[in-house]
């Protein structure tokens, strides 16, 4: 069982264009769609679409419509009632794959509702094999949430506790990495912007195109206890890195219809792939055939494990970077 917590989950509206968008004008879409979004649930609907078991935890009333959606396409869940509607975002996407996000901050979480948000997460997660903390944090939960949410696990349930992945960016996934040795995650999977951000090295369009520079940025937070750095680069594919052995895995080229959830989809598939028993080499080629397939598909469309190709990804190994 993979258990995933998305503070700030939504409704994902995909507006798919003809043409470039053009600002000030008025244009007409040639296809919409929505589904239940945030980082979290997105891995559990990948999840579940590759027949890997898992529960998506996250706030929200029973009958709001991003868990009315969830129910819908048949994603296990619980839920926080809050009173308050969720967010919604909305993509636009472009021909050549451009995609344009607007999202919304998120409804005001109140101090008890952070505390039973914490015990909803820690009760569910004895037994787990992977628990993912995903995505943004909605006002009113504090940057440092995740640390808690890290520390109550494992302190709740010891060698019971899951392996913990973090998929987040800005004060909630640098908190984690400050937090000290007992709150460092298993994994994190940070994009190149992400990963520039996290180690002041280079910037993201030139981490993509220097796998090298990337590898030793990612080796850097190895150092400070993160056990796997998962660093999606877009088109160029992925790096892994552990303390043991590196990697660049790359997808040969897919006509990408929407980027939205690849990298959740990235994240699936590695989390697919170690719980079946893979080694390093083996996640890493899942995570970049997941991601791949994802950006083939429309809005924040999820892949099949069928629909994905790993033995068409290419393996780099690098020397030793930690």
């Amino acid at each position: 069982m993979i258990i995933t917590f998305t503070a700030n989950p939504s409704l994902d509206r995909t507006i798919e264009l003809p043409s470039p968008l053009a600002r000030g004008e008025v244009q007409r879409a040639v296809a919409a769609s929505q589904q239940p979004g945030g980082k979290g649930v997105n891995v559990s609907r990948a999840l579940v679409a590759s027949a890997e078991e898992s529960l998506a935890l996250l706030p929200g009333d029973d009958d709001d419509p991003v868990v009315a959606a969830l129910r819908a396409e048949g994603i296990p869940h619980r839920t926080l009632p809050i009173g308050q509607a969720l967010r919604s975002n909305v993509t636009v996407t472009e021909p050549d794959g451009t995609t344009t996000k607007i999202n919304e901050p998120g409804p005001t979480l109140t101090g008890a509702q952070r505390a039973e948000l914490l015990a909803l997460i820690a009760s569910h997660s004895a037994g787990a094999s992977w628990l993912v903390l995903a995505g943004s944090l909605p006002p009113g939960l504090p940057g440092d949430f995740y640390v808690e949410v890290i520390r109550e696990v494992r302190s709740r349930w010891g060698e019971q506790a899951p392996r913990i992945a973090v998929d987040s960016s800005g004060a909630p996934l640098a908190t984690v990495l400050a937090a000290g040795l007992d709150a460092a995650p298993d994994l994190i999977k940070p994009n190149a912007e992400e990963l520039a951000e996290l180690t002041s090295v280079g910037h993201g369009d030139s981490l993509e195109s220097e796998p090298e520079e990337a590898a030793r940025a990612a080796a850097g937070l190895v150092e400070q206890g993160v056990g796997t750095v998962l660093a999606t680069l877009g088109s160029k594919g992925a790096l892994v890195v552990t303390a043991q052995e590196s990697f660049r895995a790359t997808h040969p080229p897919v006509t990408a219809r929407s980027t939205v959830g690849a990298g959740d989809s990235s994240l699936a598939g590695f989390l697919i792939a170690s719980t079946r028993g893979a080694d390093l080499a083996g996640c890493a080629r899942q995570a970049v055939a997941h991601g791949a397939a994802a950006a083939s598909l429309p809005g924040s469309t999820v892949p099949t494990l069928e629909q994905t190709t790993p033995d068409a990804v290419v393996l780099t190994p690098f020397a030793r970077t930690a």
